[in-house]
């Protein structure tokens, strides 16, 4: 059992065709105290910080693949590892309605057990009796490594049913990005996008664009910020983009199609 928390955030209203591009920045109000400190030791050498110890997996790797239906989704750890090589564990996740979009969340090293946990995250679009319903499930991944083994094992710990729409057939395109603390997901049929928090599983809805625009994609950048994009990338019609911040509220709204890049993945503009 998991608690899930379903609430919207205020609309952020349509802006005007009449200008190119408008933009509104969403700046909370801060004071700042700075508080200035002074060693009162004199001749006192602050101490070096030591190097951060090298990460326990960093030579092994896991490899996904689905089957043709996307109802199946196939994992294995291979690489190497002081006193070994090869292939470590494998297994399968599903079945599912259709896989729309997978990613891995952010790595847990316990250095005394030996052990990295992450999360493997699978959003299933074709979900429900009619298979239209989106539904996250939520696996922990946990790696025991010793010198010459890695010891595997995935469970699922998580299902959230997600205020979007869905399908079975092709033409449903989801997307889904994150940062550290967050999910941002939503498909092309939906008007509104979810965030997801990944620690209490509350989900925030972010759009409602007047007239209604669906989402086009959704984009991340390496320091925690995303662009949830609304309507087609090219073309006529309507569209719309909000940015939202590190802490997953909207810092940002405006016109156009907008969309970010990041450090590792190229950037696939699809019509």
């Amino acid at each position: 059992m998991f608690l899930k928390r379903t609430f919207s955030l205020p609309l952020l209203q349509k802006l005007a065709k009449s200008d190119p591009l408008k933009t509104r920045i969403l700046f909370p109000t801060v004071v700042a105290t700075t508080l200035i400190c002074a060693s009162l030791s004199y001749g006192q050498e602050g101490g070096v910080p030591a190097a951060p110890a090298a990460v326990i997996d960093a030579t092994l790797y896991t490899r996904y693949s689905t089957d043709i239906a996307h109802t199946t989704v196939n994992w294995n750890v291979c690489g190497s590892l002081p006193g070994s090589s090869g292939c470590y564990g494998s297994g399968t996740l599903g079945p599912f309605g259709r896989v729309g979009a997978l990613m891995e969340g952010e790595p847990k090293t316990d250095r005394i057990a030996n052990t990295v946990t992450r999360a493997i995250y699978v959003l299933d679009i074709a979900s429900g009796p009619n298979q239209n319903e989106v539904v996250l499930y939520v696996y922990t991944k946990v790696d025991t490594i010793t010198t010459d083994s890695d010891t595997v094992t995935v469970t699922l710990s998580q299902t959230i049913s997600l205020p979007l729409v869905g399908g079975l057939s092709a033409s449903v395109h989801p997307s889904m990005a994150a940062n550290k603390q967050f999910l941002f997901i939503g498909t092309d049929q939906s008007q509104q996008a979810v965030v997801l928090d990944k620690r209490t599983f509350s989900v925030t809805q972010l759009g409602g664009f007047s007239p209604p625009i669906k989402v086009f994609g959704i984009f991340a950048d390496q320091y925690g910020y995303a662009t949830l994009s609304f309507g087609s990338f090219r073309g006529l019609g309507s569209k719309a983009f909000i940015v939202a911040g590190p802490d997953g509220s909207a810092v940002e709204d405006g016109d156009e199609t907008q969309f970010m890049l990041d450090t590792v993945m190229g950037l696939l503009l699809r019509p």
